[in-house]
C-alpha cells in the first residue's frame, strides 16, 4: 500500500478553506521556518481513498471476532459516541470558569459516585490517562500514606503474583520500589505461604487482579488482604479484570484500599485510535486527602472542585479525559443497576461456554470454573506436531478472528489467554470454536499449512523479531 507522500503529485492541491474575516498575523522572523514544509500534495479524492484503504487492513471490533484475553475489546455502543459529540461537552475549555461548565462537574460527580458505587471505593480521581497511569498514579498514593506515617523509607517493597500483568511491576519500578514475586498455588490463586513469607515491615503494597489473568477468582481473597494488612501493607487492585464482577462483587468489600480503572473497556469505551483511554484511580476514605489535585465534590450548589489536602499534586493536565467518561457515564445509565451486573455474567457464560468446547481437544491448565477468560496450552500440540501458539494465532487471522492474547501469563507456556465478552452471541462463539477445532485438527493433519499462515491477509506473516529490533518510523523519500 502507498503511503501518502508516495501517493503525491506536484501541482496537486485541495483549497476549500473559506477566506478569513480576520486580519492576517505574520509570525515573528524567529519564529518563521527556513525551509518549506514537507506536504505531500493531493486531491480530496486522493486522501478520501487512502483513508479508506487503511480502514480496510484494521481488524476492529467492528469488523469481527475480538477475543483478545484481558483486554475486554467489547462492542461500544454508538450512544456513547452520541452522547460526547454534544455541542455543550465538545466546545468547552477546561480553562473556563467553573459556573460556566457545572453541566460537565456534574457528569464527573455522577461517574464518581457509579464507579464507587460499583467498586466499593470512597473516591476517585479521573485525571489518569490510561490503565497503568492509573497503577503508578494508585501507587504514588500507597507512597504518600506510607511517608505521612513516617515509615515511608522502610517500606520498600512491592509484592506482585507470578501471573500479575506486566504492567505491575513496570509503575512499582517507576515509583522506586522493588518488585518481590510470590508464586501461584495449584489451584491458580496466590500461594498463601509464600505470600505469608514475604511480607514484613518492608512491605508497601500487594498488586493483585482478582480474577486473575488465568480467569480464575481467588477464593483466598479475603485472607490474602488479611495478611498484607496486618503485616502494615496496603492492598492495590488492578481493575483490568473488572468485567467479571462488575455489579456483583466489589473490590472494597474484598479488602482493596485502592483501585484503577480501566473504562476505555469496562464500561464501553473505545481503545487505541478510538481512545483515547482513561485510568481513574480510585480509593477508601482514608487515601482520599493523597488524590490528585481538582477533585470533584458535591454542595448544596452541585459539583464544585477541591484541593485534597495533601495531594500527590498533578498527573495529568486539567481533568483527564473528559469525553471518555461521559461515554463511560452513558453506558453505565444505560445499563443501569440491572443491566451492569448482566453483563458481567454474560462475560463469564460465554467464557465458560467456549472453554468447556474447546477442553475437548486443547489443554486447559487449570480446568474448572473459569470467569471472563480462560487459557489454553498449545505446549504438548507444539511437541507432538511442531505447531505453536504463534501459528493457530496467525490462522485465525485468515479466518477472520483477531488472536487471542499469545505467551501470556508466562506461567502456561505456549499460552493462549481468551476473552470472548459479553457482547458476542452464540452464533459468533459456535463459529469461532469451529475454527480452533478446525486448527487443531489441520495441525495434526498438515503442520506445514499453518506454519505459512496466514495467508488470505494483506501481508503474510511479518518478521516480528526484525521488525521490533529494526523498527522503520520514519520516511526517507527518494532523492532520485
Amino acid at each position: 500500500m502507498e503511503l501518502l507522500f508516495e501517493r503525491s503529485h506536484s501541482g496537486r492541491s485541495l483549497e476549500n478553506i473559506p477566506a478569513t474575516t480576520v486580519s492576517e498575523y505574520q509570525l515573528p522572523e524567529q519564529f518563521a521556518r527556513r525551509t518549506p514544509l514537507d506536504l505531500p500534495s493531493l486531491a480530496e479524492v486522493d486522501i478520501s481513498r487512502h483513508y479508506t484503504e487503511l480502514s480496510h487492513h484494521v481488524h476492529g471490533v467492528n469488523c469481527g471476532f475480538y477475543p483478545l484475553g484481558s483486554c475486554t475489546m467489547k462492542y461500544n455502543p454508538k450512544i456513547g459516541e452520541e452522547i460526547a459529540a454534544l455541542p455543550n461537552f465538545t466546545q468547552i475549555h477546561p480553562l473556563q470558569p467553573a459556573q460556566t461548565t457545572k453541566g460537565c462537574l456534574e457528569v464527573l460527580g455522577l461517574a464518581q459516585q457509579y464507579l464507587c458505587e460499583i467498586t466499593g471505593m470512597d473516591a476517585m480521581s479521573f485525571q489518569p490517562a490510561a490503565g497503568a497511569h492509573g497503577e503508578f498514579t494508585g501507587l504514588l498514593l500507597i507512597k504518600a500514606y506510607h511517608h505521612s506515617r513516617g515509615d515511608g523509607a522502610k517500606r520498600t517493597k512491592v509484592i506482585v503474583p507470578d501471573s500479575a500483568h506486566g504492567t505491575n511491576p513496570a509503575s512499582a519500578t517507576m515509583n522506586g520500589y522493588t518488585t518481590v514475586n510470590v508464586p501461584s498455588n495449584a489451584e491458580g490463586g496466590v500461594d498463601l505461604d509464600a505470600l505469608r513469607a514475604a511480607v514484613g515491615p518492608d512491605t508497601a503494597a500487594l498488586m493483585l487482579t482478582n480474577p486473575n489473568t488465568l480467569g480464575i477468582f481467588d477464593k483466598n481473597i479475603l485472607e490474602i488482604t488479611k495478611i498484607v494488612h496486618d503485616a502494615g501493607g496496603l492492598v492495590y487492585y488492578d481493575g483490568a479484570n473488572l468485567n467479571a464482577v462488575m455489579g456483583l462483587v466489589r473490590p472494597g468489600d474484598m479488602g482493596f484500599d485502592v483501585i484503577h480503572l480501566n473504562i476505555h473497556k469496562t464500561f464501553g469505551t473505545p481503545h487505541g485510535g478510538g481512545g483515547p483511554g482513561s485510568g481513574p484511580c480510585g480509593c477508601k476514605a482514608f487515601l482520599a486527602p493523597f488524590l490528585p489535585k481538582d477533585q470533584i465534590k458535591e454542595n448544596a450548589e452541585g459539583y464544585c472542585l477541591t484541593q485534597p489536602a495533601q495531594s500527590i499534586g498533578r498527573v495529568r493536565s486539567f481533568y483527564g479525559n473528559f469525553l471518555v467518561v461521559v461515554k463511560a457515564l452513558t453506558y453505565i445509565l444505560m445499563l443501569g443497576a440491572k443491566g451492569i451486573p448482566e453483563a458481567a455474567q454474560g462475560s463469564v457464560l460465554n467464557a465458560n461456554y467456549m472453554k468447556t468446547k474447546l477442553s475437548e481437544v486443547y489443554d486447559v491448565p487449570y480446568d474448572g470454573f473459569c470467569m471472563h477468560e480462560f487459557v489454553l496450552s498449545l505446549e504438548k500440540l507444539k511437541h507432538e506436531t511442531g505447531v505453536s501458539a504463534l501459528d493457530v494465532a496467525k490462522a485465525l487471522m485468515d479466518n477472520g478472528i483477531h488472536p487471542p492474547t499469545m505467551y501470556f501469563p508466562l506461567i502456561v507456556h505456549e499460552a493462549l489467554m481468551i476473552e470472548p465478552t459479553e457482547t458476542e452471541s452464540k452464533e459468533t462463539l459456535d463459529r469461532a470454536i469451529q475454527v480452533f477445532m478446525d486448527i487443531y485438527h489441520a495441525a495434526t493433519a498438515d503442520a506445514e499449512s499453518l506454519h505459512q499462515a496466514p495467508r488470505h491477509t494483506t501481508v503474510r506473516r511479518l518478521d516480528e523479531t526484525r521488525a521490533a529490533r529494526n523498527p522503520v518510523l520514519k520516511y526517507t523519500p527518494d532523492k532520485d
